[in-house]
């Protein structure tokens, strides 16, 4: 990160700020000095240095953004601009973002700060800022020709408000969105709140990441904005398993997950082997008495909702999106199923002339996770991933919750496999299986089927 003087430039008295105006080549010698993210490894949290004090969140495969103070303001410095992110090891694209990344920096503040956001536009066309659920006076929102002129290329705007009430929130531009934001301009903005509230509980571990999707044509690097629903590439802060991080906590904390969706879809959220309660949307805490136990809660386009367990459960446990075409790489839609076609014959004939010629389903897709197929370069595996038993044929939305009894409190190192107890695994039966039970079996062992024609709506 790039924070060289960060903290210590002299802030400059009396600097005015106006939405919607740009800032003069004199006022720009004063600005924050802009920060920046070169790696896509989850930073550590940050903890405030100054203001009001908070419990720092944690941004999967991302970070947050530094701030400096003045004259009680918070000043921070976004700039937009092209950016290349590391998808997945060795998987490289080119999108639009903010500071170095895409998505952005995390933003955390308190309630009731004074808040000063410093855009600079490095983009080759105009763009604006949406502070997405925020209160705040109208010419703040960032709706280019609505609220306010679009941000010129070259030019740095000014946004002012006050952080009226805690909650999640997510940034993300309002001119040519897009084509913006099919190229990864987003970002988090969390705003804790002043003191203890009835309805937000203090956590030991908060995560943050916004759930994102592009389509990229194997072997190239720019994401098709032209893209509607077909996306090939479904991702956690634009990362795709395995380049998602894992979320690593010890037995017993309370751990928060805060997701938001700028996708063009909902997304079922699951968790394996804790309950969680959605205890906030982005807008606001949800009432402790509209809260009920989930394994799956659906996020839909344009929402954030806010999960909360005890992770009482030691282990390696799976956290997804439950639609299964969303945990897959780079995946055609146009693949005919060739389950039960016997592609022998065929494939002999077909390597005579394309020696690397491969099958593709004949006895479902599980062995696209073993094989050595070639691909084009900076692409990444269809299903992929390795665990401590073999594959764990997976993509996209997936990542991995690592409960461990002795992880230490604020240690977010990654523990490794997790190893169970003798006893408490699946394991081979050598035996001889015992007699399956059939549905719908008669006394004859057939299957029984009444037909009763439709006659009239009678009864209806």
């Amino acid at each position: 990160m790039n924070r060289r003087h960060f903290f210590n430039r002299a802030a400059t008295a009396g600097m005015g700020a106006v939405a919607a105006a740009s800032v003069s080549r004199v006022a720009m010698a004063a600005l924050p000095e802009p920060a920046s993210m070169a790696h896509a490894g989850t930073a550590a949290p940050l903890a405030p240095p100054n203001g009001r004090p908070y419990n720092p969140v944690v941004t999967l495969n991302g970070w947050t953004l530094p701030w400096r103070m003045n004259n009680g303001v918070k000043e921070f410095h976004l700039v937009a601009e092209p950016v290349v992110r590391e998808m997945a090891p060795g998987f490289k694209a080119n999108m639009w973002g903010y500071n170095g990344q895409s998505p952005g920096p995390t933003i955390e503040v308190v309630e009731g700060d004074r808040v000063r956001i410093f855009v600079t536009n490095r983009l080759p066309e105009h763009t604006s800022i949406h502070w997405h659920g925020q209160r705040l006076p109208n010419g703040m929102d960032g709706v280019a020709g609505l609220n306010q002129p679009a941000i010129p290329v070259g030019k740095t705007f000014v946004y002012e408000f006050t952080a009226r009430r805690p909650g999640t929130f997510m940034y993300h531009p309002h001119a040519d969105e897009m084509t913006q934001m099919a190229m990864g301009m987003m970002g988090f903005w969390v705003t804790h709140p002043k003191e203890k509230h009835p309805m937000i509980e203090a956590v030991d571990r908060d995560f943050v990441f916004l759930l994102n999707a592009y389509d990229i044509e194997p072997g190239s690097m720019t994401p098709k904005i032209m893209t509607m629903l077909d996306f090939n590439l479904w991702s956690w802060n634009s990362r795709i398993f395995p380049g998602i991080d894992p979320l690593v906590v010890r037995r017993n904390d309370r751990v928060r997950i805060r997701v938001g969706n700028l996708t063009m879809t909902n997304h079922p959220i699951h968790l394996h082997g804790h309950e969680f309660t959605v205890t906030g949307t982005d807008g606001g805490p949800t009432p402790k008495a509209a809260r009920w136990p989930e394994v799956t809660t659906d996020v839909a386009v344009g929402q954030m909702r806010q999960l909360e367990f005890v992770a009482d459960e030691e282990g390696d446990w799976a956290f997804h999106c439950h639609k299964s075409h969303h945990t897959m790489n780079a995946m055609g839609h146009n693949v005919p199923t060739m389950l039960g076609v016997d592609h022998r014959g065929l494939i002999q004939k077909i390597q005579k002339s394309a020696p690397d010629y491969m099958v593709m389903g004949e006895r479902g897709m599980a062995d696209m996770g073993s094989m050595e197929m070639p691909i084009p370069d900076n692409t990444t595996p269809m299903m992929t991933g390795k665990g401590p038993y073999g594959g764990v044929e997976m993509g996209g939305m997936f990542s991995v919750l690592k409960v461990r009894s002795d992880q230490k409190p604020g240690d977010y190192k990654d523990p490794g496999w997790y190893r169970q107890p003798p006893g408490t695994q699946a394991y081979e039966w050598k035996g001889a299986p015992p007699e399956a039970a059939r549905a719908g079996a008669g006394p004859g062992g057939g299957a029984e089927v009444n037909i009763r024609k439709p006659s009239g709506h009678s009864g209806h």
